[in-house]
């Protein structure tokens, strides 16, 4: 992963450039996490890549590298209540929206994986596939997947029978079946589910 799209910005008279993504959109459950980061220009951070491409060993290595270089990160987060109020993509850009205003000293770019960059108070550029493609947002990814990884093993402690350490809160065949035990148990949805995911829960 080269540094091409972020010198580029460089050379248009941008100065401090963060990236940002965020993890977790598909999932029945838990927090849409977002990170951002502002790295030094031009380190090289070994096999920095997409979090979704990489093994967990591999992010959580990565994780510590970007924690200890970064010139600025941050993770923030927008919860089950939240993506339900305002959908998965506005909670999505409030998640990553969040993580950039932590950052200091605050960029005059943001780069935001995606083809949408809505509502950021100073200039955002989407780039599709751009965890892929920007060392920036690829550690912003690492970022936000380590963070909410780790937020679903301790998820798990807390409902051991819904299998959220495996499955990561993912509609799987295995999560409904565990969901649909828990509520004939319990009479009640856990609030860390986003409700809006499962209206068509009795068909699953």
């Amino acid at each position: 992963m080269d540094w091409n799209i972020e010198n580029s910005y460089t050379e248009k008279g941008f100065h401090i450039i963060c990236g940002t993504d965020e993890a977790g959109r598909g999932p029945l459950c838990g927090n849409v996490v977002a990170g951002a980061c502002i790295l030094p220009a031009g380190i090289v951070l070994e096999r920095l890549n997409d979090s979704k491409k990489l093994t967990e060993k591999r992010r959580d290595a990565l994780y510590e590298l970007i924690v200890e270089n970064a010139i600025s990160w941050a993770v923030a987060e927008a919860t089950p209540a939240e993506i339900d109020e305002y959908n998965i993509l506005n909670a999505s850009q409030l998640a990553m929206r969040r993580a950039v205003a932590k950052l200091s000293p605050t960029p005059d770019l943001v780069l935001v994986d995606g083809n949408v960059a809505r509502d950021f108070p100073i200039h955002a550029v989407p780039l599709v596939g751009g965890d892929a493609l920007s060392p920036s947002i690829a550690a912003a990814s690492i970022l936000a997947k380590v963070t909410r990884d780790r937020q679903l093993y301790e998820l798990d402690k807390i409902y051991p029978t819904l299998g959220l350490a495996a499955h990561k809160g993912y509609p799987t065949k295995a999560h409904y079946a565990a969901l649909k035990e828990y509520i004939a148990e319990n009479g009640e949805i856990p609030t860390i589910y986003r409700r809006s995911f499962l209206k068509n829960l009795d068909e699953k």
